[in-house]
């Protein structure tokens, strides 16, 4: 995992936050919105679950 932005960063809907590596593949996961960074809750080399919560933008 890549993680792209951090805590304070403004981005806009559709950026590339993070990248995920799933099956030797790379994923990028982009914003859903527009705003500002507030947590992120993710760290790069941890397992995520699907429907985990990656990264909080307010």
């Amino acid at each position: 995992m890549t993680i792209k932005v951090k805590v304070g960063d403004e981005v806009k809907e559709g950026d590339v936050v993070l990248t995920l590596e799933t099956m030797k593949m790379e994923n990028p996961i982009k914003a859903s919105r527009s705003g500002k960074v507030r947590e992120i809750k993710v760290q790069p080399g941890r397992f995520v679950n699907v429907g985990d919560p990656l990264i909080v933008i307010e």
